[in-house]
C-alpha cells in the first residue's frame, strides 16, 4: 500500500480530530477537503473534483462515499476499510446516497460538522447536500477543525518538508544556467520541475510562476513563454513537493546589468524577509510577522507597491493550489507553534518603474525565529 505514514500516526491524528469533534458536540464530520482526507487516512486522489465525501464519527466509524474510478484509489492509498460507491447517471444526485448511509449509521437528528470552506464542496453540491439533509441533521460549520491539527507538523511531515525544500533548492540550482539573454522561459520550467519529478518529488498545488520583463510583475501564471533578453528581469515561484508536502520559494532574478533601484529594491527585500524570519517565532501572533513586513517596506517609501499579505501556511496540498488556509494579515490573531511550517514572500511591484524585486522562501516555527529550510543564498544573479 502508498502509505507515507504509519497506521499508528493516522490512528492519532483521528484520535485528535474525535475529540475536537466531542468538544463541539458533533457526532459525525462530513470531511470535503481533500488535505484533511489525506491527513486522517492517507488518501491520496484528484478524485475530489467530483462528489466525494469522507465521514469520521465520534466513535471512530470511518467511511467513504465516492465514485467507482476511486475505489482502489482508496484501497491502495489510504487506510479507509468501509468504500461505498456512488453510480453515475442522469439526474443523479449522490447526496441521497450520502443521507441513506447517514441514516444506516444511526446519525439521523445528529449535530454534523461540514467543511464547506473546501474546493470539494462546490456550491452546486453545497445546496443539494443541505436541501437532502434539511430536517434529518443539525449541519454546522466545521471547516477548519482539521485544518488547525494539520498545523503542527509531526517529526515524519517535518522530514517531508525538508525533503521538499531540497527539492526546491535543486529545481532552481538546475535552471541557473539557463537564466541568461536567449534564454527560454519553457525550458526553464520544464528543468525546474524536472528536477522535482527526478528527486523523487510530486506535482505542486498550482503551477509553478514565470515572468520576465513587465510579466516579472505578475503573482500569477499565465499561458504563453518568452524569450530572456539582456538587462531583463525574471520573476519565479515554484516549490519543492514530496509526499505532498510543499516548500515554496520566490525570487526576481536580473539578467545582465543591475540597475540602481533593483539593487536597493533588492536590499530592502532581504533586511524585510530576514525581519519577518526573526519574527516568525513560538507565542508570536501572525499579525507581528506583517507588521515586521511593514514596517520595513513603508520606512522605505514602498506601502504602494507591496501586498496585503506576506505568506501563508505550507502543508500537504493539493490542486489548485499550494496555499493553506492561514495567511501573514494585519492583526492576524493567530498564535504561532513550534514546527509549523510557513512560506513568507517578500514581494515589490513597482509598476511606475517597471520593477519587481521578490525573494521567498519556506521556514518552520522555532523559539528563537525562523529555521529556514533552503540552503541557497539569497541573491538576483544566476
Amino acid at each position: 500500500m502508498a502509505l507515507h505514514f504509519t497506521r499508528e500516526e493516522f490512528a492519532e491524528r483521528q484520535q485528535r480530530a474525535m475529540a475536537k469533534m466531542e468538544s463541539l458536540g458533533l457526532s459525525a464530520l462530513l470531511i470535503f477537503r481533500q488535505e484533511s482526507a489525506y491527513y486522517l487516512t492517507g488518501f491520496d486522489s484528484f478524485g475530489f473534483v467530483f462528489f466525494q465525501c469522507l465521514v469520521l464519527c465520534s466513535d471512530g466509524r470511518l467511511f467513504l462515499l465516492t465514485r467507482a474510478p476511486d475505489y482502489r484509489q482508496a484501497q491502495l492509498t489510504s487506510v479507509i476499510n468501509e468504500i461505498h460507491i456512488w453510480r453515475d447517471g442522469a439526474g443523479v444526485d449522490p447526496t441521497r446516497d450520502l443521507k441513506a448511509l447517514l441514516q444506516s449509521k444511526g446519525l439521523a437528528g445528529k449535530k454534523l460538522g461540514v467543511e464547506y470552506d473546501s474546493y470539494g464542496l462546490t456550491g452546486h453540491n453545497c445546496k443539494r447536500l443541505e436541501n437532502q439533509l434539511a430536517g434529518f441533521a443539525n449541519l454546522v460549520d466545521a471547516s477548519h477543525l482539521v485544518s488547525y491539527l494539520r498545523m503542527q507538523k509531526s517529526p515524519s511531515e517535518i522530514a517531508y518538508h525538508r525533503r521538499a525544500a531540497q527539492l526546491a533548492d535543486s529545481a532552481l540550482t538546475t535552471a541557473l544556467p539557463l537564466i541568461k539573454a536567449g534564454g527560454d522561459e519553457g525550458e526553464i520550467l520544464a528543468k525546474m520541475q524536472g528536477a522535482v519529478l527526478a528527486g523523487g518529488g510530486d506535482y505542486s498545488g498550482n503551477p509553478f510562476i514565470i515572468g520576465a520583463n513587465r510579466h516579472a510583475l505578475l503573482c500569477r501564471t499565465k499561458s504563453g513563454r518568452d524569450i530572456l533578453q539582456q538587462n531583463d528581469q525574471l520573476t519565479l515561484e515554484w516549490a519543492g513537493v514530496y509526499r505532498m508536502y510543499h516548500a515554496a520559494m520566490m525570487r526576481t532574478m536580473v539578467v545582465g546589468k543591475i540597475n540602481p533601484i533593483q539593487a536597493k529594491y533588492f536590499d530592502i527585500a532581504c533586511e524585510t524577509l530576514q525581519a519577518c524570519e526573526a519574527s516568525l517565532k513560538v507565542g508570536n501572533i501572525m499579525g507581528e510577522v506583517y507588521q515586521a513586513h511593514c514596517d520595513i517596506l513603508d520606512k522605505n517609501g514602498l506601502s504602494g507597491h507591496r501586498l496585503n499579505a506576506c505568506g501563508y501556511a505550507m502543508g500537504a496540498l493539493f490542486q489548485p493550489n499550494w496555499m493553506d488556509f492561514l495567511m501573514f494579515y494585519q492583526n492576524n490573531p493567530y498564535i504561532l507553534q513550534e514546527n509549523e511550517c510557513f512560506f513568507l514572500h517578500i514581494i515589490i511591484m513597482d509598476s511606475d518603474n517597471n520593477i519587481a524585486m521578490c525573494v521567498g522562501r519556506s521556514s518552520l516555527v522555532g523559539v528563537r525565529g525562523a529555521n529556514v529550510l533552503s540552503h541557497l543564498p539569497l541573491s538576483m544573479t544566476a
